[in-house]
């Protein structure tokens, strides 16, 4: 595929607002994206006339029963048939914060057999309690499945932001050890909170900052073509949105947050 045919679905509700900073971020790389209202979708749109979609972070419905739900169950409702299609042509999703916690809502992830009627994941309050804002360490864990991360080394270290109150990954407390090696053993696992180093977070805090189980920070589908992360991608674009960049010696044009997007372009063109 050329780059010029690509197209990108970013798709909003009430409540969604990085919806421009994704578009911008994929537009950064000559990619043509388009932020579409659901029902905007529902009525007058395909969503097999894109190529990715993309669920931006914000508070979606505003986060009332839990946060995604009530986007999870619309989407299904209304648009369950066309979201199977894409997924069996196998077209990639990208969930980010609120995005992530829609997949999950959804039974899209972590996706052991496909769409689950029920989710087999929760991202619930943050522990310790609160809305966090900040920059976090994250290491890549995946060896080549997620098409989000191809460009990214395994064991790279990163820095993104999170913005949330409820990033918290759990799974059923008694199938924890049986998920997480199911994770590790099909390489769904993509991203774990560190520290600066790369050491273990240890589930502790700051580094781990909301308490989530072995410290997962994103985690995709068995094919690797749907993925979600808490941290924000779209908000570390530029080298100038870090938060220390008037104190390095040496600046990039661009941040971590473009390995994510040029991953999937890349593949989408072919070139990796």
């Amino acid at each position: 595929m050329k780059l010029e045919d690509i197209k990108v679905c970013a798709l909003r509700v009430g409540g969604t607002n990085c919806d421009a900073e994704t578009q911008r971020a994929f537009q950064e790389l000559g990619v043509h994206t388009e932020i579409i209202q659901v029902s905007e979708l529902i009525k007058r749109r395909n969503l097999l006339d894109y190529n990715v979609l993309v669920f931006p972070g914000g508070f979606s419905y505003g986060d009332y029963v839990r946060s995604g739900v009530i986007f999870a169950r619309h989407l299904s409702a209304q648009l369950g048939k066309e979201i199977q299609s894409f997924i069996d042509e196998g077209r990639p999703i990208l969930g980010i914060c609120n995005g992530f916690q829609i997949l999950v809502e959804y039974g899209l992830l972590p996706g052991f057999e496909g769409i689950s009627p029920v989710p087999e994941a929760t991202l619930t309050t943050n522990e310790p309690a609160g809305f966090k804002c900040k920059w976090v360490y994250l290491k890549h864990e995946n060896q080549s499945k997620c098409v989000f991360t191809s460009a990214i080394p395994q064991g790279k270290i990163i820095r993104l932001p999170i913005a949330h109150g409820e990033g918290r990954l759990l799974f059923p407390k008694e199938k924890e050890e049986e998920v997480l090696k199911r994770l590790i053993d099909e390489d769904m696992l993509v991203f774990r909170y560190c520290t600066k180093d790369g050491s273990s977070a240890e589930g502790l805090y700051p580094a781990n900052p909301n308490g989530s189980f072995h410290d997962i920070a994103g985690i995709c589908n068995p094919e690797g073509n749907i993925f979600g992360l808490m941290p924000h991608p779209e908000r570390a674009l530029y080298w100038w949105q870090q938060p220390d960049w008037t104190r390095q010696n040496q600046m990039l044009q661009y941040g971590d947050g473009k390995l994510i997007f040029q991953s999937i372009i890349n593949k989408l063109t072919k070139k990796c």
